[in-house]
């Protein structure tokens, strides 16, 4: 697969059911994902996977991701978010 064809499937992967998630999720991917390493990548992608209604509890908050590498990864999102 083209790295053109693998950025636009994670672009449709970030739309959400959730405005609250696509607000977080698309400027990332346009803005950060490309200075991401591999690995980072990897779990971005793997992030993508998990439910809405889990991802929301995770990103505002409410709950904690018991998964260290998602769970860094939604800080490094929320960190830039704040910015």
């Amino acid at each position: 697969m083209t790295e053109i064809h693998s950025k636009a499937r994670i672009r449709w992967a970030c739309r959400r059911g959730m405005l609250e998630l696509d607000v977080l999720f698309m400027p990332f991917v346009e803005e950060a994902f490309d200075s991401l390493s591999a690995q980072q990548q990897a779990v971005f992608q793997r992030l993508l996977e998990a439910d809405d209604p889990d991802l929301f509890a995770w990103f505002m908050g409410h709950q904690e991701c018991q998964d260290p590498e998602l769970r860094q990864m939604v800080k490094l999102i929320l960190d830039r978010v704040r910015v």
